[in-house]
């Protein structure tokens, strides 16, 4: 089972950040790979058990599930339900922790997934850099403050 983690260091305190992070239904606001998001039903953006409709920037469409939604750790855990990517048992997590020296804060983005083993390297590489390291990117930027 892959296990890939990417992370940064974002310049806005944990709270801050964790208060856009911890939106499930947030991401299009930040990440510039989600074009819109939409939840199902009449759940909750923080409901765990929440179904998020993801609409990716090439139109591909990812359901999500809220698995786990921590506000004490500043941890959201989901799920994949249905996407366009060969992978099952998908299970992600975003953190946020402080840098108490700096009054700035390090949000981390992994996943454990499983898939064909000829897969792993190709996906790891995609979820890694183009999934999470450009929301990444895109988070420092949404928190970066204005020149």
């Amino acid at each position: 089972m892959p296990d890939v983690t990417s992370s940064t260091v974002v310049p806005a305190d944990a709270e801050t950040a964790w208060r856009v992070v911890r939106d499930f239904d947030g991401l299009p606001a930040w990440h510039p790979g989600i074009s819109a998001s939409e939840l199902e039903g009449d759940a909750r953006a923080d409901q765990v058990g929440a179904v998020r409709r993801l609409t990716l920037g090439d139109g591909g469409v990812v359901r999500e599930s809220l698995v786990a939604l921590d506000d004490r750790e500043r941890r959201l855990t989901y799920a994949i339900l249905d996407s366009p990517f060969p992978v099952r048992d998908y299970r992600s997590t975003i953190r946020v922790l402080p840098v108490t020296s700096s009054g700035e804060c390090v949000v981390t983005w992994s996943v454990l997934f499983d898939c064909d083993l000829d897969e792993a390297e190709r996906l790891s590489t995609l979820f890694g850099r183009d999934v999470f390291g450009t929301g990444l990117s895109g988070l420092v930027t949404y928190l970066s403050p204005a020149p």
